[in-house]
């Protein structure tokens, strides 16, 4: 809970991996602060079945476990936190407005660490069927889908996890992906190539997904071949890509073509007192250990400038 005053000396925007550590280390050093999560706090790794490679854990520990050890330490130190949405900041002088669902708080440092959200495909018969059939999380709605057909689409990490995750509960997974070869890490495709019940559709798109009430097939077209064909379906899984929650800072910090923040490698934004941490910020490469770091960083660096 917050209470008042609405000023605090750092706020931290996004309760993921990178926005916990910030507010372990910005607590620990004694100052005031506040994390603002617009959802459940813990961010995309809450989705997550199992981290295999956060160290210190070799028997692994699920994504909410792992999140919510990170907020309780946090709340220890005296890490405050609250579930609203940031519609907005305003500068005037040394001090930042942040604005939110739940009201405006004053600080002397930001930290954003909002994350990022799965990207849509944008293809027709997405929106119409999502919940209905389309899905972009297979720890979430895995269950609705057993012993059924299922795709998924893409080719990296995220799509694999997805794939794999779902053998638990589907017939079939097909995973439709425009390449030939796979992006995702080793250790994910020998887990995938290793599982029957997964089958990649090489060199293929997404081109439509239809149904009646619910999803019951899809078109891909093969890149190569120009063939199109329908696939038999009862669930599709995207997992094309991440877009950075940067929607609200498009007139106040340098943002990329994709819309991650632009930072050096102190977490610095080009705003005196505006850092950037975790998925959210240029050149992530997208892991918790890495979000943690970012997260280590800005709050060092938010330290010293409130400091100064």
């Amino acid at each position: 809970m917050v209470d008042s005053p609405k000023k605090y000396d750092v706020v931290i925007i996004g309760g993921g991996p990178a926005g916990l550590s910030a507010g372990i280390y910005t607590a620990r050093a004694r100052l005031n602060c506040l994390l603002i999560e617009r959802g459940a706090v813990g961010g995309q790794i809450i989705n997550t079945e199992w981290v295999e490679n956060y160290p210190g854990f070799a028997e692994n520990i699920s994504g909410i476990d792992l999140t919510e050890a990170m907020h309780k330490q946090a709340a220890k130190f005296g890490l405050k936190t609250l579930i609203a949405g940031v519609t907005g900041i305003d500068i005037k002088g040394n001090q930042k407005v942040v604005r939110t669902s739940q009201g405006d708080f004053t600080a002397k440092a930001i930290i954003v660490a909002g994350g990022s959200e799965r990207q849509k495909l944008g293809v027709p018969g997405e929106a119409e069927f999502t919940g209905r059939g389309v899905s972009y999380c297979a720890t979430c709605d895995g269950p609705f889908f057993k012993d059924k057909a299922l795709a998924v689409v893409g080719g990296g990490n995220a799509a694999i996890t997805e794939a794999v995750e779902l053998t638990r509960f589907a017939s079939k997974i097909t995973v439709i992906h425009r390449r030939d070869e796979l992006r995702a890490t080793k250790i994910l495709q020998e887990k995938a190539f290793a599982e029957k019940k997964i089958n990649i559709l090489w060199d293929s798109v997404l081109e439509e997904i239809a149904g009646d009430t619910f999803v019951n097939r899809v078109r891909v077209n093969n890149v190569k071949t120009k063939k199109k064909s329908d696939l038999e379906v009862s669930g599709v899984f995207m997992a094309v890509g991440f877009k950075p929650n940067t929607d609200y800072l498009k007139d106040i910090l340098k943002l990329e073509d994709n819309g991650a923040i632009v930072t050096n490698e102190k977490m610095e934004t080009g705003v005196p007192g505006i850092f950037a941490a975790g998925d959210i910020r240029s050149s992530s490469i997208r892991q918790v250990i890495a979000a943690a770091g970012d997260g280590a960083v800005a709050a060092i660096g938010a330290e010293k400038y409130v400091s100064e």
